[in-house]
Protein backbone atom coordinates (compact mmCIF):
# COMPACT_ATOMS: atom_id res chain seq x y z
CA UNK A 1 0.00 0.00 0.00
CA UNK A 2 2.65 2.76 0.84
CA UNK A 3 4.67 1.25 -3.00
CA UNK A 4 0.89 2.19 -4.39
CA UNK A 5 0.96 5.77 -2.58
CA UNK A 6 4.76 6.57 -3.24
CA UNK A 7 3.95 5.59 -6.94
CA UNK A 8 0.48 8.25 -7.32
CA UNK A 9 2.76 10.93 -5.79
CA UNK A 10 5.50 10.17 -7.86
CA UNK A 11 3.14 10.17 -10.54
CA UNK A 12 1.55 13.81 -9.36
CA UNK A 13 4.80 14.97 -9.57
CA UNK A 14 5.82 14.05 -12.74
CA UNK A 15 2.82 15.35 -14.29
CA UNK A 16 3.92 18.86 -13.14
CA UNK A 17 7.44 18.83 -13.77
CA UNK A 18 7.17 21.02 -16.94
CA UNK A 19 4.61 23.08 -15.25
CA UNK A 20 5.43 26.89 -14.44
CA UNK A 21 7.89 29.56 -16.31
CA UNK A 22 12.02 29.51 -16.73
CA UNK A 23 14.07 32.03 -18.69
CA UNK A 24 11.07 34.07 -19.58
CA UNK A 25 7.82 35.83 -17.88
CA UNK A 26 5.50 35.28 -21.02
CA UNK A 27 2.23 35.92 -19.76
CA UNK A 28 -0.13 37.30 -16.82
CA UNK A 29 -0.17 34.28 -14.94
CA UNK A 30 3.14 33.31 -16.00
CA UNK A 31 1.83 30.78 -18.48
CA UNK A 32 -1.54 29.93 -19.63
CA UNK A 33 -2.13 27.82 -16.73
CA UNK A 34 -2.11 30.60 -14.86
CA UNK A 35 0.13 28.72 -11.45
CA UNK A 36 2.70 32.09 -11.12
CA UNK A 37 4.76 29.35 -10.55
CA UNK A 38 8.96 29.47 -12.19
CA UNK A 39 11.23 26.51 -12.55
CA UNK A 40 13.93 28.49 -11.87
CA UNK A 41 16.23 27.46 -8.74
CA UNK A 42 19.76 29.70 -8.84
CA UNK A 43 17.74 32.01 -6.01
CA UNK A 44 17.03 29.47 -3.58
CA UNK A 45 16.24 28.78 0.31
CA UNK A 46 20.55 28.78 1.08
CA UNK A 47 21.34 32.20 -0.44
CA UNK A 48 18.26 34.54 -0.98
CA UNK A 49 19.87 36.25 1.98
CA UNK A 50 22.13 37.78 0.09
CA UNK A 51 19.67 39.05 -2.29
CA UNK A 52 19.93 42.47 -3.43
CA UNK A 53 19.10 45.07 -5.55
CA UNK A 54 20.06 45.01 -9.43
CA UNK A 55 18.60 48.10 -10.88
CA UNK A 56 15.02 50.25 -9.94
CA UNK A 57 13.06 51.60 -13.02
CA UNK A 58 11.14 54.76 -12.09
CA UNK A 59 7.56 55.10 -14.44
CA UNK A 60 7.01 58.42 -13.49
CA UNK A 61 3.18 57.70 -13.08
CA UNK A 62 2.68 58.06 -9.86
CA UNK A 63 -1.06 58.61 -10.03
CA UNK A 64 -2.60 55.36 -8.84
CA UNK A 65 0.61 53.04 -7.69
CA UNK A 66 1.74 50.61 -9.42
CA UNK A 67 -0.48 47.77 -10.07
CA UNK A 68 0.76 45.59 -12.99
CA UNK A 69 2.15 42.24 -13.96
CA UNK A 70 5.67 42.58 -15.67
CA UNK A 71 6.03 40.27 -18.92
CA UNK A 72 9.93 39.01 -19.74
CA UNK A 73 10.19 38.11 -23.30
CA UNK A 74 14.18 37.65 -24.30
CA UNK A 75 15.27 39.44 -21.55
CA UNK A 76 13.06 42.20 -22.72
CA UNK A 77 10.72 43.46 -19.83
CA UNK A 78 7.33 45.16 -20.96
CA UNK A 79 5.50 47.14 -17.88
CA UNK A 80 2.49 49.40 -18.07
CA UNK A 81 1.13 52.21 -15.69
CA UNK A 82 -2.13 53.58 -14.53
CA UNK A 83 -2.19 55.90 -16.72
CA UNK A 84 -1.79 53.77 -20.02
CA UNK A 85 1.71 54.29 -20.30
CA UNK A 86 3.63 50.92 -21.53
CA UNK A 87 7.91 50.54 -21.52
CA UNK A 88 9.74 48.10 -22.73
CA UNK A 89 13.11 47.74 -20.77
CA UNK A 90 16.75 45.79 -20.86
CA UNK A 91 16.49 42.88 -18.30
CA UNK A 92 19.43 43.35 -17.36
CA UNK A 93 19.80 46.57 -17.08
CA UNK A 94 16.74 49.00 -16.41
CA UNK A 95 17.91 50.98 -19.91
CA UNK A 96 14.62 52.21 -21.74
CA UNK A 97 14.25 50.65 -25.05
CA UNK A 98 11.42 52.25 -25.93
CA UNK A 99 7.58 53.90 -24.23
CA UNK A 100 4.48 54.28 -25.42
CA UNK A 101 2.17 56.83 -23.46
CA UNK A 102 -1.64 56.44 -24.35
CA UNK A 103 -4.03 59.40 -23.88
CA UNK A 104 -7.11 58.52 -22.35
CA UNK A 105 -10.40 60.15 -22.34
CA UNK A 106 -12.27 61.89 -20.09
CA UNK A 107 -15.12 59.34 -19.39
CA UNK A 108 -13.14 56.27 -16.52
CA UNK A 109 -16.00 55.18 -14.39
CA UNK A 110 -13.25 52.88 -12.39
CA UNK A 111 -10.84 55.45 -12.21
CA UNK A 112 -6.98 54.57 -13.70
CA UNK A 113 -6.09 51.11 -13.31
CA UNK A 114 -4.00 48.82 -15.50
CA UNK A 115 -2.76 45.21 -14.21
CA UNK A 116 -0.50 44.69 -17.44
CA UNK A 117 -0.11 44.02 -20.63
CA UNK A 118 0.19 41.02 -23.39
CA UNK A 119 2.66 40.00 -25.37
CA UNK A 120 2.87 37.95 -28.71
CA UNK A 121 2.35 38.21 -32.74
CA UNK A 122 5.18 41.12 -32.64
CA UNK A 123 2.67 42.77 -30.71
CA UNK A 124 2.07 44.17 -27.17
CA UNK A 125 -1.72 44.61 -26.54
CA UNK A 126 -2.86 47.12 -23.94
CA UNK A 127 -6.18 47.50 -22.61
CA UNK A 128 -7.18 51.22 -21.14
CA UNK A 129 -9.45 52.57 -18.61
CA UNK A 130 -11.59 54.17 -21.37
CA UNK A 131 -12.16 50.90 -23.11
CA UNK A 132 -9.80 50.79 -25.57
CA UNK A 133 -7.32 47.50 -27.16
CA UNK A 134 -3.96 49.05 -28.50
CA UNK A 135 -1.38 46.93 -30.24
CA UNK A 136 1.89 48.22 -29.78
CA UNK A 137 4.70 46.86 -32.45
CA UNK A 138 7.02 45.02 -29.64
CA UNK A 139 9.95 46.48 -30.80
CA UNK A 140 9.99 49.52 -31.50
CA UNK A 141 7.22 50.84 -29.58
CA UNK A 142 4.77 52.37 -32.25
CA UNK A 143 1.18 51.87 -32.37
CA UNK A 144 0.04 49.66 -35.00
CA UNK A 145 -4.33 49.48 -34.33
CA UNK A 146 -6.30 50.40 -31.58
CA UNK A 147 -10.16 49.91 -31.18
CA UNK A 148 -12.72 51.51 -29.07
CA UNK A 149 -14.69 48.04 -27.78
CA UNK A 150 -17.69 50.03 -25.91
CA UNK A 151 -18.16 54.00 -25.07
CA UNK A 152 -17.57 54.40 -21.89
CA UNK A 153 -19.65 57.55 -21.58
CA UNK A 154 -22.67 55.09 -22.00
CA UNK A 155 -21.71 51.75 -20.74
CA UNK A 156 -19.82 52.79 -17.69
CA UNK A 157 -17.24 50.09 -17.95
CA UNK A 158 -13.22 49.69 -19.26
CA UNK A 159 -10.42 47.52 -19.10
CA UNK A 160 -8.08 47.45 -15.99
CA UNK A 161 -7.35 43.92 -16.36
CA UNK A 162 -4.59 42.56 -18.66
CA UNK A 163 -5.52 40.80 -22.50
CA UNK A 164 -4.58 37.15 -23.09
CA UNK A 165 -3.32 36.16 -26.59
CA UNK A 166 -4.88 32.70 -27.23
CA UNK A 167 -3.66 31.21 -31.12
CA UNK A 168 -4.01 34.43 -33.48
CA UNK A 169 -6.49 36.31 -31.04
CA UNK A 170 -6.26 38.62 -27.75
CA UNK A 171 -9.11 38.49 -25.36
CA UNK A 172 -9.91 40.97 -22.97
CA UNK A 173 -12.75 41.01 -19.94
CA UNK A 174 -14.70 44.22 -19.84
CA UNK A 175 -15.54 46.29 -16.02
CA UNK A 176 -18.92 47.11 -15.16
CA UNK A 177 -20.00 44.63 -12.66
CA UNK A 178 -20.89 47.31 -9.98
CA UNK A 179 -23.18 49.27 -12.58
CA UNK A 180 -26.10 48.43 -14.85
CA UNK A 181 -24.06 47.53 -17.99
CA UNK A 182 -24.36 43.68 -19.56
CA UNK A 183 -21.30 41.86 -19.40
CA UNK A 184 -19.35 40.50 -21.97
CA UNK A 185 -15.84 39.21 -23.64
CA UNK A 186 -14.58 40.02 -26.55
CA UNK A 187 -11.98 38.58 -28.94
CA UNK A 188 -9.53 41.00 -31.81
CA UNK A 189 -7.86 39.55 -34.55
CA UNK A 190 -4.37 40.04 -33.14
CA UNK A 191 -3.03 42.14 -36.61
CA UNK A 192 -5.75 44.06 -37.42
CA UNK A 193 -7.75 44.10 -34.43
CA UNK A 194 -11.00 43.07 -36.24
CA UNK A 195 -13.80 41.78 -34.10
CA UNK A 196 -13.48 37.64 -34.25
CA UNK A 197 -16.27 37.26 -31.74
CA UNK A 198 -18.19 38.37 -28.14
CA UNK A 199 -19.56 36.36 -25.59
CA UNK A 200 -21.80 37.93 -23.84
CA UNK A 201 -22.16 36.76 -19.86
CA UNK A 202 -25.72 36.67 -19.47
CA UNK A 203 -27.71 35.29 -22.26
CA UNK A 204 -30.15 37.65 -24.34
CA UNK A 205 -34.30 36.35 -24.90
CA UNK A 206 -34.08 32.76 -26.68
CA UNK A 207 -30.57 32.03 -25.50
CA UNK A 208 -29.91 28.73 -22.52
CA UNK A 209 -30.07 30.42 -19.77
CA UNK A 210 -31.93 33.52 -19.91
CA UNK A 211 -34.87 32.44 -17.74
CA UNK A 212 -32.70 32.93 -15.26
CA UNK A 213 -33.15 36.61 -15.25
CA UNK A 214 -37.05 37.82 -15.00
CA UNK A 215 -38.59 40.60 -17.07
CA UNK A 216 -35.61 43.08 -18.45
CA UNK A 217 -33.12 42.44 -15.76
CA UNK A 218 -30.69 40.80 -18.20
CA UNK A 219 -30.44 44.23 -20.01
CA UNK A 220 -28.10 45.44 -16.76
CA UNK A 221 -27.37 42.73 -14.84
CA UNK A 222 -23.46 43.35 -14.87
CA UNK A 223 -21.47 39.83 -15.15
CA UNK A 224 -18.45 41.65 -15.35
CA UNK A 225 -14.98 39.71 -17.19
CA UNK A 226 -12.70 42.05 -15.38
CA UNK A 227 -9.57 39.91 -14.65
CA UNK A 228 -7.26 37.64 -16.93
CA UNK A 229 -8.41 33.88 -17.45
CA UNK A 230 -6.56 30.73 -18.82
CA UNK A 231 -6.21 28.77 -21.51
CA UNK A 232 -5.45 24.79 -22.08
CA UNK A 233 -4.28 24.48 -25.81
CA UNK A 234 -4.67 20.63 -25.61
CA UNK A 235 -8.56 20.69 -24.60
CA UNK A 236 -8.64 24.30 -26.30
CA UNK A 237 -10.78 25.81 -23.89
CA UNK A 238 -10.54 29.46 -22.84
CA UNK A 239 -11.44 29.41 -19.66
CA UNK A 240 -12.80 32.92 -17.48
CA UNK A 241 -14.03 34.02 -14.38
CA UNK A 242 -17.19 36.53 -14.48
CA UNK A 243 -18.00 38.70 -11.56
CA UNK A 244 -20.78 39.32 -9.54
CA UNK A 245 -24.61 40.74 -10.67
CA UNK A 246 -26.25 44.11 -10.45
CA UNK A 247 -27.45 45.57 -8.67
CA UNK A 248 -24.84 44.24 -5.95
CA UNK A 249 -26.67 43.69 -3.34
CA UNK A 250 -30.77 43.88 -3.81
CA UNK A 251 -31.92 40.64 -5.95
CA UNK A 252 -35.83 41.65 -5.27
CA UNK A 253 -36.07 42.70 -9.39
CA UNK A 254 -33.69 39.86 -10.71
CA UNK A 255 -34.85 36.71 -8.96
CA UNK A 256 -32.99 33.91 -10.09
CA UNK A 257 -29.62 32.07 -10.60
CA UNK A 258 -28.57 34.78 -12.64
CA UNK A 259 -26.06 33.38 -15.24
CA UNK A 260 -23.49 33.18 -15.96
CA UNK A 261 -22.65 35.56 -13.17
CA UNK A 262 -20.32 34.49 -10.24
CA UNK A 263 -19.61 31.51 -12.72
CA UNK A 264 -16.78 29.75 -14.29
CA UNK A 265 -16.96 29.68 -18.25
CA UNK A 266 -15.29 27.55 -20.40
CA UNK A 267 -15.41 28.76 -24.10
CA UNK A 268 -14.07 27.58 -28.10
CA UNK A 269 -11.27 30.44 -28.87
CA UNK A 270 -12.27 29.54 -32.19
CA UNK A 271 -15.05 30.56 -32.14
CA UNK A 272 -16.28 32.51 -28.84
CA UNK A 273 -18.94 29.77 -28.06
CA UNK A 274 -20.14 28.53 -24.75
CA UNK A 275 -18.65 24.80 -24.49
CA UNK A 276 -19.77 24.57 -20.00
CA UNK A 277 -20.24 26.63 -17.30
CA UNK A 278 -20.26 26.43 -13.34
CA UNK A 279 -21.70 28.95 -11.24
CA UNK A 280 -20.48 29.13 -7.63
CA UNK A 281 -22.67 31.68 -6.49
CA UNK A 282 -26.09 31.41 -8.17
CA UNK A 283 -28.03 34.87 -7.37
CA UNK A 284 -25.11 36.61 -5.70
CA UNK A 285 -25.50 39.03 -3.21
CA UNK A 286 -23.05 39.55 -1.93
CA UNK A 287 -20.44 41.19 -4.24
CA UNK A 288 -18.45 37.93 -4.52
CA UNK A 289 -17.03 38.03 -8.25
CA UNK A 290 -15.91 34.75 -9.43
CA UNK A 291 -13.45 36.82 -11.65
CA UNK A 292 -10.01 36.20 -10.69
CA UNK A 293 -7.20 33.75 -11.48
CA UNK A 294 -7.97 30.17 -12.83
CA UNK A 295 -5.05 27.60 -11.92
CA UNK A 296 -5.01 24.74 -14.39
CA UNK A 297 -3.12 21.87 -13.24
CA UNK A 298 -3.57 17.87 -12.82
CA UNK A 299 -4.54 16.58 -9.42
CA UNK A 300 -4.63 12.88 -8.15
CA UNK A 301 -8.26 12.78 -7.16
CA UNK A 302 -9.77 9.43 -5.33
CA UNK A 303 -7.22 7.76 -7.68
CA UNK A 304 -7.82 9.39 -10.44
CA UNK A 305 -5.61 11.82 -11.97
CA UNK A 306 -7.93 14.56 -13.26
CA UNK A 307 -7.68 17.76 -15.20
CA UNK A 308 -8.37 20.58 -12.63
CA UNK A 309 -9.38 24.04 -13.03
CA UNK A 310 -9.33 25.63 -9.51
CA UNK A 311 -10.24 29.07 -8.41
CA UNK A 312 -10.07 30.77 -4.97
CA UNK A 313 -11.70 33.61 -4.67
CA UNK A 314 -13.87 37.12 -2.36
CA UNK A 315 -16.13 33.75 -1.09
CA UNK A 316 -13.27 32.11 1.11
CA UNK A 317 -13.63 29.10 -0.42
CA UNK A 318 -11.47 27.37 -3.13
CA UNK A 319 -13.19 25.63 -6.06
CA UNK A 320 -12.13 22.67 -7.74
CA UNK A 321 -14.12 21.38 -11.19
CA UNK A 322 -13.06 19.24 -13.90
CA UNK A 323 -11.69 21.69 -16.72
CA UNK A 324 -12.63 19.44 -19.53
CA UNK A 325 -16.46 18.84 -18.70
CA UNK A 326 -17.48 21.74 -16.02
CA UNK A 327 -17.74 18.95 -13.22
CA UNK A 328 -18.05 20.36 -9.70
CA UNK A 329 -15.14 18.30 -7.72
CA UNK A 330 -14.96 20.15 -4.30
CA UNK A 331 -15.21 23.22 -2.37
CA UNK A 332 -12.92 24.02 0.67
CA UNK A 333 -12.78 27.12 3.17
CA UNK A 334 -9.34 28.65 3.13
CA UNK A 335 -11.06 31.61 5.46
CA UNK A 336 -11.27 31.32 8.74
CA UNK A 337 -14.04 33.70 8.89
CA UNK A 338 -17.19 32.92 6.53
CA UNK A 339 -20.67 32.94 7.47
CA UNK A 340 -22.74 33.96 4.05
CA UNK A 341 -23.39 30.37 4.33
CA UNK A 342 -23.08 27.43 6.74
CA UNK A 343 -21.44 25.42 4.10
CA UNK A 344 -21.00 24.00 0.78
CA UNK A 345 -22.43 20.10 -0.25
CA UNK A 346 -20.33 17.27 -1.96
CA UNK A 347 -22.09 18.03 -5.09
CA UNK A 348 -21.76 22.36 -4.64
CA UNK A 349 -24.87 23.56 -3.38
CA UNK A 350 -25.16 26.28 -1.00
CA UNK A 351 -26.63 26.10 2.51
CA UNK A 352 -27.93 28.10 4.92
CA UNK A 353 -27.64 30.84 2.46
CA UNK A 354 -27.24 34.85 4.78
CA UNK A 355 -28.61 37.32 2.34
CA UNK A 356 -28.92 40.70 3.09
CA UNK A 357 -32.48 42.27 3.63
CA UNK A 358 -33.98 45.53 2.93
CA UNK A 359 -33.28 48.00 5.13
CA UNK A 360 -31.50 45.56 7.80
CA UNK A 361 -27.82 45.43 8.58
CA UNK A 362 -26.47 42.14 8.68
CA UNK A 363 -22.87 41.43 9.43
CA UNK A 364 -21.79 38.92 6.98
CA UNK A 365 -18.00 37.45 6.77
CA UNK A 366 -15.98 37.87 4.22
CA UNK A 367 -16.61 41.13 3.52
CA UNK A 368 -17.46 42.63 -0.15
CA UNK A 369 -13.45 43.17 -0.21
CA UNK A 370 -13.62 39.04 -0.14
CA UNK A 371 -10.97 36.89 1.80
CA UNK A 372 -8.85 37.02 -1.37
CA UNK A 373 -8.71 39.79 -3.89
CA UNK A 374 -7.39 40.16 -6.97
CA UNK A 375 -3.94 39.78 -6.48
CA UNK A 376 -3.11 36.14 -7.39
CA UNK A 377 -1.64 33.05 -5.68
CA UNK A 378 0.89 30.42 -6.68
CA UNK A 379 0.85 27.05 -7.19
CA UNK A 380 3.94 24.87 -6.33
CA UNK A 381 4.40 21.61 -8.13
CA UNK A 382 7.60 20.74 -5.89
CA UNK A 383 5.23 21.18 -2.58
CA UNK A 384 1.82 20.53 -4.10
CA UNK A 385 0.86 23.39 -2.18
CA UNK A 386 -1.43 26.72 -3.17
CA UNK A 387 0.05 29.88 -1.55
CA UNK A 388 -2.65 32.68 -0.81
CA UNK A 389 -2.97 36.19 0.21
CA UNK A 390 -5.93 36.53 2.80
CA UNK A 391 -7.37 38.85 4.63
CA UNK A 392 -10.12 38.10 7.42
CA UNK A 393 -12.47 41.05 7.11
CA UNK A 394 -16.46 41.26 7.37
CA UNK A 395 -18.83 43.84 6.79
CA UNK A 396 -21.91 44.86 8.23
CA UNK A 397 -24.02 44.81 4.71
CA UNK A 398 -27.54 46.66 3.67
CA UNK A 399 -30.00 46.16 1.16
CA UNK A 400 -31.58 49.02 -0.40
CA UNK A 401 -34.15 50.11 -3.41
CA UNK A 402 -31.80 52.13 -6.08
CA UNK A 403 -32.85 53.60 -9.29
CA UNK A 404 -31.44 52.52 -12.55
CA UNK A 405 -29.33 54.52 -15.09
CA UNK A 406 -27.15 52.62 -17.72
CA UNK A 407 -23.42 52.70 -16.87
CA UNK A 408 -24.45 54.36 -13.80
CA UNK A 409 -23.19 52.56 -10.03
CA UNK A 410 -25.72 49.95 -9.38
CA UNK A 411 -24.84 48.69 -5.85
CA UNK A 412 -28.21 48.23 -4.37
CA UNK A 413 -27.09 48.92 -0.99
CA UNK A 414 -23.94 49.37 1.09
CA UNK A 415 -21.80 48.04 2.96
CA UNK A 416 -19.00 49.10 5.86
CA UNK A 417 -15.96 47.11 7.19
CA UNK A 418 -15.97 45.55 10.36
CA UNK A 419 -13.68 43.08 11.86
CA UNK A 420 -15.08 39.59 12.59
CA UNK A 421 -17.24 38.63 15.45
CA UNK A 422 -15.31 38.40 18.90
CA UNK A 423 -11.60 39.46 16.74
CA UNK A 424 -10.07 41.78 14.70
CA UNK A 425 -9.32 41.95 10.78
CA UNK A 426 -5.79 40.67 10.02
CA UNK A 427 -3.64 39.89 6.89
CA UNK A 428 -1.92 36.86 5.69
CA UNK A 429 0.15 34.40 3.48
CA UNK A 430 -0.87 30.73 4.18
CA UNK A 431 -0.27 27.96 2.11
CA UNK A 432 -2.68 24.95 1.78
CA UNK A 433 -2.79 21.08 0.43
CA UNK A 434 -5.45 21.60 -2.81
CA UNK A 435 -6.54 17.88 -2.16
CA UNK A 436 -7.52 18.20 1.42
CA UNK A 437 -8.02 22.16 2.32
CA UNK A 438 -5.22 21.57 5.45
CA UNK A 439 -3.50 24.78 5.88
CA UNK A 440 0.53 24.03 6.10
CA UNK A 441 1.65 26.89 7.43
CA UNK A 442 0.04 30.91 8.24
CA UNK A 443 2.85 33.96 7.98
CA UNK A 444 0.72 36.91 9.91
CA UNK A 445 1.49 40.81 8.83
CA UNK A 446 0.76 43.97 10.09
CA UNK A 447 -2.27 44.75 8.01
CA UNK A 448 -3.03 42.74 4.78
CA UNK A 449 -1.54 41.20 1.79
CA UNK A 450 -2.88 42.92 -1.46
CA UNK A 451 -0.03 42.32 -3.64
CA UNK A 452 0.05 38.74 -5.91
CA UNK A 453 2.34 35.70 -4.51
CA UNK A 454 5.37 34.24 -5.99
CA UNK A 455 6.14 30.59 -6.07
CA UNK A 456 9.69 29.45 -7.67
CA UNK A 457 11.91 25.99 -7.52
CA UNK A 458 13.82 27.70 -4.91
CA UNK A 459 11.68 26.48 -2.45
CA UNK A 460 10.86 30.48 -2.42
CA UNK A 461 7.51 32.50 -1.62
CA UNK A 462 7.83 35.91 -2.56
CA UNK A 463 5.32 39.07 -1.87
CA UNK A 464 5.41 42.27 -0.77
CA UNK A 465 3.26 44.49 1.55
CA UNK A 466 1.58 47.68 1.60
CA UNK A 467 3.97 49.67 3.97
CA UNK A 468 6.89 48.65 1.48
CA UNK A 469 8.75 45.57 2.28
CA UNK A 470 9.49 42.91 -0.12
CA UNK A 471 10.18 39.64 1.21
CA UNK A 472 10.63 35.58 1.05
CA UNK A 473 9.15 33.11 2.69
CA UNK A 474 10.49 29.59 3.14
CA UNK A 475 7.69 27.37 0.56
CA UNK A 476 8.06 24.33 2.79
CA UNK A 477 7.95 26.16 6.38
CA UNK A 478 6.47 29.80 5.51
CA UNK A 479 9.64 31.19 7.60
CA UNK A 480 11.01 34.51 6.55
CA UNK A 481 13.93 34.31 4.86
CA UNK A 482 14.86 38.23 3.44
CA UNK A 483 13.23 41.50 3.29
CA UNK A 484 13.93 44.46 1.71
CA UNK A 485 12.46 47.72 2.27
CA UNK A 486 11.59 49.30 -1.49
CA UNK A 487 10.25 52.17 -0.33
CA UNK A 488 6.90 52.20 -1.82
CA UNK A 489 4.03 49.65 -0.47
CA UNK A 490 2.86 46.46 -3.20
CA UNK A 491 -0.24 45.81 -5.17
CA UNK A 492 0.98 44.56 -8.03
CA UNK A 493 2.80 41.16 -9.14
CA UNK A 494 6.54 40.35 -8.85
CA UNK A 495 7.85 38.04 -11.51
CA UNK A 496 10.98 36.45 -11.95
CA UNK A 497 13.11 36.00 -15.30
CA UNK A 498 17.40 34.39 -16.15
CA UNK A 499 19.61 36.31 -18.92
CA UNK A 500 22.90 35.07 -19.54
CA UNK A 501 22.43 32.24 -16.65
CA UNK A 502 21.77 34.74 -13.77
CA UNK A 503 17.81 34.86 -12.24
CA UNK A 504 16.27 37.97 -11.37
CA UNK A 505 13.12 38.70 -9.21
CA UNK A 506 11.67 41.80 -10.29
CA UNK A 507 8.37 43.76 -8.54
CA UNK A 508 6.37 46.69 -8.79
CA UNK A 509 5.82 48.86 -6.13
CA UNK A 510 3.48 51.70 -5.50
CA UNK A 511 0.40 51.31 -3.45
CA UNK A 512 -2.54 52.27 -4.71
CA UNK A 513 -6.11 50.64 -6.21
CA UNK A 514 -10.11 51.90 -5.61
CA UNK A 515 -9.27 49.69 -2.16
CA UNK A 516 -6.33 51.68 -1.44
CA UNK A 517 -8.13 54.20 0.89
CA UNK A 518 -9.74 51.21 3.37
CA UNK A 519 -5.94 50.69 4.55
CA UNK A 520 -5.95 53.68 6.97
CA UNK A 521 -9.51 53.30 8.00
CA UNK A 522 -8.97 49.59 8.67
CA UNK A 523 -5.79 50.22 10.52
CA UNK A 524 -5.69 53.64 11.58
CA UNK A 525 -2.50 53.14 13.63
CA UNK A 526 -0.52 50.79 11.06
CA UNK A 527 2.60 52.80 9.42
CA UNK A 528 1.61 54.34 6.21
CA UNK A 529 0.90 52.39 2.98
CA UNK A 530 3.42 54.21 0.56
CA UNK A 531 2.16 55.50 -3.26
CA UNK A 532 4.77 55.08 -6.10
CA UNK A 533 5.45 53.68 -9.04
CA UNK A 534 9.01 51.77 -9.37
CA UNK A 535 9.85 48.62 -10.96
CA UNK A 536 12.72 47.19 -8.48
CA UNK A 537 14.81 44.41 -9.42
CA UNK A 538 17.02 42.05 -7.38
CA UNK A 539 19.74 39.41 -8.30
CA UNK A 540 22.04 37.84 -6.40
CA UNK A 541 25.67 39.42 -6.16
CA UNK A 542 27.49 38.46 -9.15
CA UNK A 543 30.68 36.23 -8.69
CA UNK A 544 33.93 38.11 -9.80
Amino acid sequence: MKFLTLLALLASTLLAADIGTRNDWPSYGGTHSALRYSALDQINTSNVKTLAPAWIFQTGDYENGLQATPIVIDGIIYLSTSNAWVFALDGATGRVIWEYHFTLGKALPYGKQNRGVAVGHGHVFLGTADNHIVAIDQKTGAEQWRVNVEDSRQCGCSITGAPLVVKAIVVAGVTGGDSAHRGYLTAFDVNTGRMRWRFYTIPAPGEPGHETWPGDSWRLGGGSTWMTGSFDPELNLLYWGVGNASSDLNASKRRGDNLYTASIVAIDPDTGKLKWHYQEVPQDVWDYDAAFELYLLDLRLKGRTRQVVMQANKTGYVWMLDRTTGEFLKAWPFAKNINWVKGITEDGKLVGRLDPELGTSKLVCPSAIGAKNWNQGAYSPRTRWLYLPVQEICNDLVARDEEVSEGKDFIGGSWVMKPPPGGKQEGYVAAYDPLTGERKWIFPVTTWIMASVLATAGDLVFTGDPEGDFFALDARTGTRLWTFQTGAGHRGSAVTYAIGGRQYIATPTGWGSIIAGAQKALWPDAPTARPGSALVVFALPEVK
